[in-house]
């Protein structure tokens, strides 16, 4: 019996490989007539496999939502953490994905057989449309780009100017909750190169005028001699002008009187131009100083051990000084930052510092005073046009009257006893800046003060008299100009 059984399930083993090769062949020949089932019989992978490969980013604002729609129906979903982003299930097929707080995490959906039917990596940012929105009504003409990075913000893109790029930054700062959240890459386009113009121009006008008469007298009374003298200082300027411009008259012999008449009249006036001119990079400072220092006492060091002192010197600056900050706010406005100054040595306000070297010498120092003219402000002003940025009509009137109490006040006789002292000072002062947007230009097109100059031969100088040969570049035209008055830089 045993020997029948074993019989038995080998030929039952043998007929199920035939059945097998049987089908097999059957397989591959309905395979080889008819490709189009093949597609039934490829290999698929694993639909996790798929998904998690093909893992779709998503990216949210917070409290924003987006629908996704899939193609089978949903049984289960993975939701990495919650506290980053949610997923609502609304329908067999279709589910809500949520944005609650900035980070990022993953969510995967399976249907009924355990099967991943799709993954999605999500990125929860921060609400930037409000700031798009805000940038695009501030600035429509910039190409600005907005992203978030975390809780922060990062900008990107070009703009025309710095003006512009610094708005941008302002206003993702204010809408991000401060300037550290803020990632400004933005790249300017083209920045511009200002030239500015500065003219301070001023005239100074002074009048004096000084009259008076001193009376010297003795009279005598027998052996009793009475002196009058009566000499009355000019206190209005200060200082006396007409020492050396005296008339003296003497009448009578014993009793004799003496009268000096002293009167001056000085007109003067003073013109100050100065022109700077500097150029910069829109955003950026320039400084142009022309002028010099002097050297002022600035105290006396002794040593101790020789008792040997020495003076100590500092110096001050005078001169012409411009310094100013341009920035292109648009097409052809410009904002500047401008200070400019002029000063000069000046004896007004001089001291004379005095020290005896020995008991019959004595070495004196006058240190002089600056005069300045100072403006510094703000403006905007087109590229072209000029403004007033400072301004200045001063005029100063002193005058006084000295003389003997009493005998003055007479209406005529009143003059021999008193002196008139009259001093009017007048100022005009005005300080002009004009600004230009300018380009680089071949070293051709310019011209300097000492283009054409050329010193003169020696017969030249010594019979005629001149300073200089030429005055021009030869084969150059000049155009057509009409000028009034002298102009030029060299004069023969």
């Amino acid at each position: 019996m045993k020997t029948v059984d074993m019989k038995c399930r080998a030929n039952s083993a043998t007929m199920r490989t035939s059945l097998v090769r049987a089908l097999s062949f059957s397989a591959a020949l309905a395979l080889a007539l008819n490709p189009a089932v093949a597609a039934d019989y490829r290999p698929v992978a694993p639909a996790a496999m798929d998904g998690q490969i093909n893992a779709r980013f998503l990216s949210l604002g917070v409290g924003k939502s987006i629908v996704i729609d899939l193609p089978r129906d949903i049984k289960d979903v993975l939701v990495a953490d919650p506290k980053i982003a949610n997923a609502v299930v609304r329908s067999a097929q279709r589910a809500y994905i949520i944005g609650a707080a900035v980070g990022q995490t993953n969510i995967v959906f399976f249907d009924s057989a355990g099967q991943q039917i799709a993954a999605y990596d999500i990125a929860v940012k921060r609400d930037l449309n409000g700031v798009r929105a805000a940038l695009k009504q501030v600035l429509p003409n910039a190409d600005i780009q907005i992203d978030g990075l975390g809780d922060g913000i990062v900008l990107t893109g070009t703009a025309a100017n710095p003006m512009e790029a610094q708005q941008a930054n302002d206003l993702a700062a204010r809408l991000a909750g401060g300037p550290e959240k803020v990632v400004n890459s933005i790249v300017v386009r083209g920045r511009d190169q200002i030239m500015l113009k500065v003219t301070v121009a001023e005239v100074q006008r002074s009048i004096i005028k000084q009259l008076g008469i001193d009376l010297t007298a003795n009279l005598n009374y027998g052996t009793s001699v009475v002196s009058f003298s009566n000499s009355n200082p000019f206190t209005a300027l200060g200082k006396n002008l007409v020492d050396s411009n005296n008339l003296t008259t003497k009448f009578g012999a014993a009793p004799s009187v003496q009268a000096t008449l002293r009167a001056m009249e000085t007109a003067g006036v003073i013109r100050t131009l100065a022109e700077p001119n500097l150029t910069a990079i829109s955003g950026e400072s320039a400084t142009f100083i022309a002028g010099g220092e002097f050297p002022v006492p600035a105290g006396y060091a002794c040593d101790p051990t020789t008792h040997v002192c020495t003076t100590q010197i500092s110096f001050k600056k005078f001169g012409i000084s411009l310094n100013f900050t341009p920035v292109v706010l648009s097409e052809g406005k410009i904002s500047l930052r401008v200070m400019t100054e002029v000063s000069e040595l000046s004896n007004e306000n001089a001291i004379t510092l005095s020290q005896a070297v020995t008991s019959n010498s004595v070495n004196s120092l006058t240190v002089p005073s600056i005069r300045t003219r100072r403006a510094e402000t703000s403006l905007e002003i087109p590229s072209g046009g000029a403004m007033a940025m400072a301004g200045l009509i001063q005029q100063q009137t002193k005058q006084a009257i000295s003389g003997l109490p009493g005998l003055m006040q007479l209406p005529i006789l009143g003059t021999l006893f008193r002196s008139r002292d009259f001093v009017n000072n007048a100022t005009e002062l005005v300080v002009i800046v004009t600004p230009y947007v300018v380009r680089a230009v071949a070293p051709k097109d310019l011209s300097r003060p000492d283009d054409g100059f050329a010193p003169p031969a020696d017969p030249q100088a010594q019979l005629i008299g001149n300073i200089n040969r030429l005055y021009g570049v030869p084969g150059r035209t000049e155009p057509a100009k009409s000028y009034r008055g002298t102009y030029g830089f060299i004069t023969d």
